[in-house]
């Protein structure tokens, strides 16, 4: 008996394991379940399975009782791996994961690396922080460019050579094959998985539903530490709120900087230090993120849509979707363009 419905909505499998990281396995039911079509039809049907069915230990005070087993991966088109509380190294408990990885003959649970080689060819397959972990002793992130939390990703490279980690993004999504740094990661990854699959319009609402923002780029940097800014120093955030609604014209690093009352060179150092990027790759990805909310919500010829999101012509649109997204808007409009 299948453990999906069949009603057509796409799979997710979320691989619960024991002490289960809570926030982050609500990340995905929470996010992939408000993801709703133009008519208020669900998209996803998603479900968590173990190794094990029954009872699971979390990272907090209550268990998790889990009514699928490992049989629901080779009917997922989506899994996604969070991250288990063993994975990290604590001084006051024993850490079954390091244990696992200390004998090479059996680096994981056999029935898990089992099931995840069981998986259906096309399969998307995401990892949460340390669950990484999990999809590299599965093979799955050989070759492939990976991240995990700041805290491990020496140890993801030092224990898989044959993966490329990068310790300093938010995410990664290496043809399918996905990772995410910490928890709140998790987050940016789940709505980059829903704005792949039914464009931004759809991602947006379910940012909105969740009030968390609706795209964080997975180059960001993760927020490692950093001193803390001083409290009589403003933020950046009112030159943001100044470009978004100025985003149809030209935007200089002055004018962005006069905003804040403060010079190109301090604000270009504070901009990047509060959202991981630069003022220019940033303003760049809000274009096109307003390109791609008017090609799905409007008929507007895509010459007006590059005036309206700052571009100027449809030639320099389409060569910053197609470095962005890699489409064209005609292309894009046609994937996600609602009835």
């Amino acid at each position: 008996m299948s453990v999906f419905s069949g009603d057509g909505r796409h799979r997710v499998a979320v691989l619960a394991r024991d002490r289960a990281l809570s926030f982050e396995l609500g990340i995905v039911h929470r996010l992939f379940g408000q993801a709703r079509s133009a008519e208020g039809v669900a998209l996803y049907e998603v479900v968590t399975c173990a190794a094990e069915p029954g009872e699971l230990r979390t990272d907090g005070d209550f268990t998790l009782t889990v009514a699928h087993g490992l049989e629901a991966l080779a009917e997922a088109g989506t899994v996604v791996v969070p991250a288990s509380l063993n994975d990290f190294e604590h001084d006051d408990f024993e850490n079954d994961f390091e244990n696992d990885f200390e004998r090479p003959d059996e680096p994981l649970d056999p029935a898990i690396v089992a099931a995840l080689e069981r998986i259906r060819p096309g399969t998307r397959v995401a990892a949460i922080c340390t669950g990484a972990f999990v999809l590299a002793a599965a093979g799955l992130l050989a070759g492939r460019r990976a991240t995990t939390h700041w805290r491990s990703s020496a140890r993801l490279r030092e224990r898989f050579p044959d993966v490329v980690v990068d310790p300093d993004v938010l995410y990664t999504d290496d043809d399918g094959v996905l990772t995410s740094a910490g928890g709140a990661s998790g987050v940016d990854l789940c709505l980059h998985m829903i704005r792949t699959d039914h464009g931004a319009a759809v991602a947006n609402d379910v940012a909105r539903g969740s009030v968390v923002p609706p795209h964080r780029e997975g180059g960001q940097a993760q927020y490692v530490r950093r001193p803390m800014p001083d409290p009589k120093i403003s933020s950046t955030g009112r030159a943001r709120r100044w470009a978004l609604t100025n985003l149809h014209r030209p935007i200089t690093l002055r004018e962005l900087a006069a905003q804040e009352a403060t010079s190109t060179r301090t604000f270009t150092r504070r901009f990047r230090d509060e959202i991981g990027t630069s003022p220019g790759r940033w303003l760049t990805r809000q274009r096109v993120e307003r390109a791609c909310s008017l090609l799905e919500r409007t008929d507007l010829p895509v010459d007006e849509i590059a005036v309206a999101a700052g571009f100027g012509t449809a030639g320099s649109l389409r060569l910053h979707m197609k470095a962005e997204l890699g489409v064209s808007p005609t292309a894009y409009r046609a994937t996600f363009r609602g009835p």
